[in-house]
């Protein structure tokens, strides 16, 4: 089934929306941070929800969910998930990667 590429959460689910209306109001004042780490150096890993599919059009799940990293020797590392889960697992291994950087 073919969708807008827009998307709400209900809870920590990703739900499809085709009304725009309905996805901007939504868009406006949801939480949509699913994790936020500060480490030291300034270093900033921080993962949300983006509410449009990042996959553009290819094959597969929609991209709806982003790990960022910004400072340090990762900076600008970026990372995109289908679901929450995988939001939180792949932040966290983010998380770990830049920790393990920053030791050497």
């Amino acid at each position: 089934m073919k969708t807008s590429g827009k998307y709400i959460l209900d809870g920590h689910k990703a739900v499809p929306v085709d009304d725009l209306l309905e996805w901007g109001r939504w868009f406006e004042t949801a939480p949509r941070h699913v994790a936020r780490t500060s480490l030291p150096g300034g270093i900033e890993v921080s993962t949300v929800f983006l509410g449009l599919d990042h996959r553009f059009g290819g094959d597969g799940p929609p991209l709806i969910f982003e790990t960022m990293v910004f400072g340090g020797e990762y900076d600008q590392y970026q990372d995109r998930y289908s679901t929450w889960e995988e939001a939180e697992k792949g932040h966290a291994d983010v998380v770990s990667r830049v920790k393990a950087a920053l030791e050497h």
